[in-house]
């Protein structure tokens, strides 16, 4: 079976600065997976040469088997670190541009969470509170019955009981067998969430492994493991 993201040799430079350095990656799909590193680690690159954003300067990145294309895109839902909402509509025109945007996004899961977060279809985007703007963009992303989902900083400023409400859509609304790829550097709050861990450090991979034979061997918490990794 094809890894659902691969990279080989990724190499990635921008002028002489190096983002990335040679990357070997193989992620199996149907797990929760975290691609944890300190800002600066190059995270947000691999994300964005996995959607096609970017090219690499060397090696190659796959998306199911594919470099990336309009039919990776097909099967990646992407929420990037930028809010990327219409404000000048309302929530329901919204939702409807997803719908006829994506072939496979859910109107009635994306109305569901909505009515369970109280935002009303008819209420201004611009008029949310940056909470529930971002809350509206993770709902829009997890609406789509995706094979993979890449979440760029998705619990980011906001506050705990949001965190807690942001991993509970992820979890309740994630299709069976897709693979969530979430970035992110506040490791306590995702890690009873995650399967797989990745740890990037200036551009290249230092930890790639399960998350529970990782914990029973260290005998440490991801987190705690982190810390070690990344102290200053």
């Amino acid at each position: 079976m094809e890894p659902i993201l691969e990279c080989r040799r990724l190499l990635k430079t921008y002028g002489n600065t190096p983002a990335l350095t040679d990357v070997d990656l193989r992620i199996e799909a149907g797990g929760v997976v975290g691609l944890l590193g300190p800002n600066g680690s190059g995270k947000t690159t691999l994300i964005k040469l996995a959607m096609g954003m970017l090219q690499p300067t060397a090696g190659e990145i796959l998306i199911d088997g594919k470099k990336p294309c309009p039919a990776t895109k097909a099967v990646t839902a992407f929420l990037p670190d930028a809010n990327y909402l219409c404000y000048w509509m309302r929530v329901g025109q919204q939702v409807a541009y997803c719908r006829d945007f994506f072939a496979d996004f859910r109107a009635d899961r994306a109305e569901a969470m909505l009515s369970r977060l109280g935002i009303d279809l008819k209420q201004k985007i611009k008029t949310l509170s940056k909470g529930n703007k971002e809350k509206l963009g993770l709902i829009l992303t997890m609406a789509r019955d995706a094979k993979l989902y890449i979440l760029d900083e998705p619990i980011a400023g906001v506050d705990p009981a949001a965190r807690d409400f942001i991993l509970d859509v992820i979890m309740q609304n994630r299709p069976e067998g897709s693979t969530i790829f979430l970035c992110t550097h506040l490791i306590a709050d995702i890690e009873p969430i995650l399967t797989h861990a990745v740890f990037l450090d200036h551009g290249k991979v230092v930890l790639d492994e399960d998350v529970a034979p990782l914990k029973e061997r260290e005998g440490k918490s991801l987190d705690e493991l982190f810390r070690e990794v990344f102290k200053w």
